[in-house]
């Protein structure tokens, strides 16, 4: 195997086949040990976390491909956290979608003046630069659509896939009593120049609670899988 990228949580193999292998690392991100999905660096370490995020991956996109929601996802190895995956082409030099539910993290951190903490959110879709140095800023539709990285068609086709994944995988999580407040996601287009959902589902890219209580991503399997 070559190893083309060392990644925050993941490392990227190339495989003789063409395909890539993901291998799930126990690092997430945050900030000061605080776990954080919407952060852009490596926070804590979590032993177990891996394994964990590749578990609700594998079954997320298991779930997605009997939906016909497109995919890179191949298959799985749990005990070696790893998961091969199709190659994909990313949007600019990466583009992160988030949907939120309720007003916590960085929403409530850019908005706090405006809002209450925890107000409901009714879906709502943020794009986000893949960019640490810069702090992974928000860009509007105007500006992607602006300097290339998004086609008008691009964008609209985005943020339906956004909200409809997050809407299925909130509607899995209620059904056990859990809350999703925020999800992150990401999408390239495939060898055929067909858009996929892209990189991990997991407890490390969203935030969950039971009632008022915040859910850790390595708990999160136990949970929903059992």
């Amino acid at each position: 195997m070559e190893l083309i990228n060392k990644g925050k949580t993941k490392d990227v193999y190339r495989l003789e086949s063409g395909h890539l292998l993901l291998k799930f690392k126990d690092d997430v991100t945050g900030k000061d040990g605080v776990f954080d999905p919407g952060a852009n660096q490596v926070g804590l370490s979590i032993e177990g976390s891996g394994k964990a995020g590749l578990s609700l991956t594998t079954y997320f996109f298991e779930l997605f491909e009997k939906e016909g929601i497109p995919t890179h996802f191949v298959a799985s190895n749990l005990e070696d956290r790893a998961m091969e995956v199709l190659p994909a082409q990313v949007f600019g030099k990466g583009l992160e979608c988030i949907c939120r539910y309720k007003a916590v993290g960085s929403f409530f951190r850019r908005y706090g003046s405006q809002v209450e903490e925890g107000r409901d959110l009714d879906g709502l879709v943020e794009f986000t630069i893949k960019d640490d140095e810069a702090g992974d800023p928000l860009i509007n539709r105007d500006a992607l659509i602006m300097i290339d990285i998004l086609s008008p068609e691009d964008y609209d086709q985005l943020h339906k896939w956004t909200r409809e994944i997050s809407d299925l995988i909130k509607d899995v999580l209620a059904k056990k009593g859990l809350d999703l407040y925020d999800i992150k996601l990401e999408f390239g287009r495939d060898q055929e120049g067909k858009v996929m959902l892209i990189d991990e589902v997991s407890g490390g890219n969203m935030r969950v609670y039971k009632g008022d209580e915040y859910i850790n991503p390595l708990d999160l399997p136990g949970l929903l899988l059992d």
